[in-house]
């Protein structure tokens, strides 16, 4: 076919797709993936790393622009016709792990809460909504890369969709958009956006805070100097959330990456504790109105928190096996709670989130399964070292250890980071050991 007829049936189909979508609706432009088909099967782990952004960084809706052209659901679909027809061609060469088992315990372990959960029809929408797509992604991840130049791209998202969130976070700051408590930012607070929460939102932000410490000290001048700044952007947005968990994964980032860098305990831990004084005064945290300097004693956000552990752990021993469900720890704070103050709560810990939602069985396999991460990434960290993909090692190293600090007190038991981490490392685990073994064979 000569070039100007391609252009012209390029033009063409294009027109087409715009038209049925502006006269019947933005399902007609489910259609339009036909056209975009061939690119979807080729690049099968891009659309499922743009389906992972905008459902972890929630874009859409911090841009409410985006929110009619429905991207998280195409994008979505796309991924799933992209990961069968890829695992399709590629089934001689999927590679399991032990990881994946532990990954697969808790999750059955997850499904049965949802069957013994008090609020059922509220855990198996959480499952359903969220849960399963997590569960399903980790696997992509960690299956669809098929060479190790495809990882090295993500951190670099990840860093710009982190720069995007926490410009737009100081623009609200600085111009009083959606504050909580007077001074605590939040996005998109208007539209009930999970990043209308502070905590959530900090939580968000700290997660490429690990890939754009390590890629500081990697790669030519141009990229350490906008990973760095990209770094300040988003420590700055994590203070003006003023979340205490948000800046203990922070320090725990400079902690771990000082030791790396140092091979002492000592110089890391007064830097850190320097750092960590500093950025609790930059946060201004004494002015919150809650939990801030004007309180005496436990101050009440504190307590807030105590008051949400305990009531956690009254539904563990209450359930000890299943727990009280998926996304239950909320509806069920009421029964459970030693003290009321008029409203529900959320737990503010991960690890009493599974204790609450999942039992004890159910913490157990988490633990199990965090362990095994960990250890995945340590092995990586030292089996990468001089290696072109050691920066993405170091990142998912310093993301382990950021995710256990602050998920003490931030609720990310069920969400996007951790398991983000988990396929990012079977992924890189499987294509490095390929890798050495050619390399093995070549020898």
């Amino acid at each position: 076919m000569k070039k100007q007829n391609q252009w012209l049936l390029a033009l063409t189909s294009c027109g087409l797709v715009f038209f049925f979508w502006m006269t019947q609706g933005s399902l007609v432009l489910l259609v339009s993936l036909l056209f975009a088909l061939p690119f979807i099967i080729n690049q099968a782990f891009l659309v499922c790393v743009g389906f992972i952004i905008f459902s972890y960084f929630r874009i859409h809706e911090a841009f409410p622009l985006l929110m009619p052209l429905k991207i998280p659901q195409l994008l979505a679909l796309a991924s799933l016709a992209g990961l069968g027809w890829q695992l399709w061609l590629n089934r001689e060469s999927i590679s399991w792990h032990r990881l994946q088992t532990l990954l697969l315990l808790f999750s059955c372990w997850v499904l049965i809460s949802c069957l013994f959960a008090s609020n059922r029809s509220e855990a198996f929408a959480s499952f359903n909504g969220n849960f399963i797509k997590i569960f399903i992604m980790v696997f992509a991840i960690s299956w669809l890369p098929q060479r190790l130049p495809q990882l090295k791209i993500i951190p670099s998202l990840l860093i710009l969709s982190g720069l995007l969130i926490g410009g737009l976070a100081l623009y609200n700051k600085a111009n009083g958009i959606g504050l909580v408590e007077g001074t605590r930012v939040t996005i998109s607070r208007d539209i009930g956006s999970m990043l209308g929460d502070p905590n959530d939102l900090a939580l968000v932000l700290q997660f490429p805070v690990s890939f754009a410490m390590a890629y500081c000290f990697y790669g030519p001048k141009w990229q350490r100097i906008l990973a760095l700044l990209s770094l300040l952007v988003m420590i700055m947005s994590v203070l003006a959330t003023q979340s205490r968990g948000g800046l203990l994964g922070i320090a725990c980032v400079f902690f771990a990456m000082t030791l790396l860098k140092s091979r002492s305990i000592i110089l890391p831990s007064i830097i850190s504790g320097i750092g960590l004084a500093a950025l609790v005064l930059l946060a201004g945290i004494s002015d919150r109105s809650s939990g801030g300097a004007a309180e005496s004693g436990i101050d009440e956000s504190a307590m807030g928190r105590i008051y949400a552990w305990q009531a956690a752990i009254n539904m563990a021993v209450s359930n000890p096996f299943t727990g009280v469900g998926l996304n239950n720890f909320y509806y069920n704070y009421y029964f459970y709670s030693p003290h009321w103050d008029g409203k529900n709560h959320a737990v503010h810990s991960t690890w009493l989130q599974i204790t609450a939602e999942a039992g004890f069985a159910g913490l157990v396999l988490f633990l199990l399964m965090v362990i095994g991460a960990l250890r995945v990434s340590f092995s990586l960290l030292k089996r990468l070292e001089k290696h072109e993909m050691q920066p993405l090692a170091q990142g998912l190293w310093l993301g382990m250890l950021s995710f256990c600090v602050s998920g003490t007190f931030l609720t990310q038991g069920t969400t996007w980071p951790l398991y983000i981490l988990i396929g990012l490392l079977l992924a890189l685990d499987r294509l490095t050991v390929n890798q050495e073994r050619t390399y093995a064979r070549i020898g």
